[in-house]
C-alpha cells in the first residue's frame, strides 16, 4: 500500500459516492471550501493498493483561531465522517494503520490535537485507532428518519428509509410532522402562517445578516469559536454555479434564511450529501426578538422541506452532547422527532502541556465572555 496527498479528484470522487458512509464532508467540494476559508488549511490522504486503486481515503482540515500565540493554543485536526475504507476486513485495517500513521505524521507538530466526528461507528478497528493514542469517547447525536417517494433516490445511492406510497411531496411532508412533538408542529405551523418566509439568500447582504445572527450567538451565548465571514461566502458560493467546482453540478449544499417584515431574522448552512443526508451545521434565529415567527425552528424545517423535495432520506443535527450531561440544544432538537445515534469521537492530544494551557486559556475566556 501506499499513501499520498496528490490524489485523482475523480478518482476520489468516485471512491466517496460509492462508499456505504460518503458523505460531502469527505469530498473534493469540502476539500475546496476548506482551502478558500481563513483559518482553514484541508489535507487530504490516499491510500492506493498494488493495483494502484484507492481503498482508503481521509479528509480533514487545520482549523485555528487568530495569530501569533492564539493560533499556536488553538490549532486542532478535524475530520469529519472519514476516513473511508474499502476491501476485505485485513486490507481495512491495514489501511486505517497506514493512513492514521500518515495523519500523526502530518500533524503532530501544526495542531494541539486530532479529532474524528464520527458519522458511523468504528467497532472492531478501535485497536487501531488506540494504537496510534486515539482515545473514544461517547458523543450523542440525532438523526431525523424522511420518508422517501417511490424506491430509489439516484446521486450517491439509495436511502434505507421506508418509501412511502406515490409521489405526494404533501403526503411525505405530513408524515415527518407527525413525528414530531406537538409544540414543534404548532411552531411550524404558526411561524409560516405569521407571514415569515423560507427563501435561500437573494444577495450577499442578506447572507450577511444572517451571519451577524449567527456571530452574535457564539460569541454571547454558545461562547465557541466561530468561522469567519469567508467561509460563510465561499460556502454560498459554492451552493451554485457561481464558481467552478472540482466537479460540475455537484453544490456543497444549501443556505436557506428566515425572512420577515424585509429582515433576516434567522437561517440554516447544510451540507448535502445527493439522495443521502442533509446535515445542520450552522443554525440560528432572533427567537427572542421574534416569539411569533420562530425563527430557529422555521430554519430547520427548511433543510427538512429541502429534504423532502429531493428525497433525502436523513437529516443530521451533529451532535447533541455528551451522554449524562445536561444540554439545551438537545431538548431543541429532540421534538423534531430524530432517533438517537452515538457513534462517538476519536481524540489524539498532540502535545499534552501546550494542549492542558490552551484548555485553562479557553475555559477563562469563556467564564469572561470573550470568545
Amino acid at each position: 500500500m501506499k499513501a499520498s496527498t496528490n490524489i485523482s479528484i475523480t478518482d476520489w470522487q468516485e471512491f466517496t459516492e460509492s462508499h456505504p458512509g460518503g458523505s460531502v464532508f469527505q469530498s473534493p467540494v469540502m476539500y475546496q471550501q476548506f482551502a478558500a476559508s481563513e483559518k482553514h488549511e484541508p489535507l487530504v490522504l490516499g491510500i492506493s493498493g498494488d493495483d494502484g486503486a484507492l481503498c482508503g481515503v481521509l479528509l480533514g482540515v487545520f482549523i485555528h483561531e487568530r495569530g501569533g500565540l492564539a493560533k499556536l493554543l488553538s490549532s486542532r485536526f478535524v475530520v469529519y465522517g472519514g476516513p473511508l475504507l474499502s476491501g476485505d476486513e485485513d486490507q481495512k485495517r491495514a489501511c486505517l494503520d497506514l493512513l492514521l500513521g500518515e495523519l500523526v505524521g502530518r500533524t503532530g507538530r501544526k495542531a494541539l490535537f486530532i479529532q474524528f466526528r464520527n458519522f458511523f461507528g468504528w467497532e472492531g478497528y478501535l485497536d487501531v485507532f488506540e494504537r496510534h493514542g486515539f482515545t473514544y469517547l461517547e458523543r450523542l447525536n440525532y438523526v431525523v428518519n424522511i420518508p422517501v417517494r417511490g424506491t430509489g433516490n439516484g446521486g450517491w445511492g439509495t436511502s434505507n428509509q421506508q418509501a412511502v406510497a406515490g409521489n405526494d411531496l404533501n403526503e411525505v411532508k405530513q408524515a415527518l410532522l407527525a413525528n414530531m412533538s406537538a409544540s414543534r408542529r404548532r411552531q411550524v405551523r404558526k411561524g409560516l402562517a405569521s407571514g415569515a418566509e423560507i427563501i435561500a439568500p437573494e444577495n450577499i447582504r442578506q447572507l450577511r445578516e444572517f451571519y451577524d445572527i449567527l456571530y452574535r450567538l457564539y460569541r454571547y451565548k454558545v461562547r465557541k469559536p466561530l468561522p469567519g465571514w469567508s467561509f460563510f461566502e465561499n460556502f454560498y458560493n459554492l451552493t451554485s454555479s457561481r464558481l467552478p467546482h472540482p466537479i460540475p453540478h455537484t453544490p456543497i449544499g444549501i443556505i436557506r434564511l428566515v425572512k420577515y417584515d424585509d429582515r433576516i431574522i434567522g437561517g440554516i448552512l447544510a451540507p448535502v450529501t445527493p439522495g443521502k443526508c442533509i446535515y445542520e451545521w450552522y443554525v440560528c434565529g432572533l427567537d427572542r426578538e421574534y416569539r411569533e415567527q420562530h425563527p430557529s425552528v422555521l430554519a430547520t424545517w427548511a433543510a427538512l422541506e429541502y429534504a423532502i423535495a429531493n428525497n433525502i432520506g436523513s437529516f443530521d443535527f451533529m451532535g447533541v452532547g455528551r451522554p449524562g450531561i445536561p444540554y439545551g440544544v438537545r431538548d431543541f432538537k429532540t421534538r423534531f422527532g430524530g432517533s438517537e445515534v452515538n457513534h462517538g469521537r476519536l481524540t489524539r492530544i498532540n502535545n499534552r502541556f501546550l494542549y492542558n494551557i490552551a484548555e485553562l486559556g479557553y475555559n477563562v475566556l469563556a467564564v469572561m465572555k470573550k470568545i
